[in-house]
């Protein structure tokens, strides 16, 4: 599979989401530009993850332009779910964030993630077989997704008390209630 490149810039809209039943979900990130819909997998520990990487970054961007306006993070939950058909175009393997500071503009850099067959004997090769998709938000755009995927996260299944672990609907193995340890 030959590379490719693919820039919404910027995005009308970027948000992330969720599909399935808590435990069985399937995480997406999305931008649309006009009439360009991207949709990418991610993990849910990625978009939890990149939430708290954006924070950070929003956070370094402000340190180093103090004159800019600090980015709204509000959203409107109906506007944040994704818009079908759901037809991924990849499984996103690595997510970075950029700034271009004469657009004022966050890139969030999403690499897909490549099979080890598919690289042979070298791993250089990921570069060269990788798709790059590149979201070119607002700061406040970026925040708004960061927020609701934090959201979106939170709303799996409940946590285990006693062990910290999720808890299915149809039933739990505990190994602290049943003396077991963890290993």
């Amino acid at each position: 599979m030959p590379r490719f490149e693919l820039d919404l810039n910027p995005v009308d809209h970027i948000t992330t989401d969720a599909i399935g039943q808590p435990g069985k979900r399937v995480f997406y990130i999305q931008g649309v530009k006009g009439d360009q819909v991207v949709t990418l997998i991610v993990e849910k520990i990625q978009i939890q993850t990149l939430a708290l990487g954006v924070e950070e970054f929003l956070q370094e961007i402000a340190n180093r332009f103090p004159h800019l306006s600090a980015p709204d993070a509000e959203y409107e939950e109906w506007k944040m779910h994704i818009t079908p058909p759901v037809d991924p175009l990849f499984r996103v393997g690595e997510l970075a964030l950029a700034y271009d500071s004469d657009n004022d503009r966050v890139i969030l850099i999403a690499r897909e993630l490549v099979a080890e067959e598919e690289m042979g004997e070298d791993p250089a090769s990921m570069e060269e077989r990788a798709g790059v998709v590149r979201f070119w938000c607002t700061r406040s755009q970026i925040r708004a997704m960061a927020r609701w995927g934090l959201e979106v996260a939170a709303r799996g299944r409940p946590l285990c008390p006693y062990c910290g672990e999720p808890m299915d609907p149809e039933g739990h193995f505990c190994p602290k209630r049943n003396g077991h340890k963890k290993h």
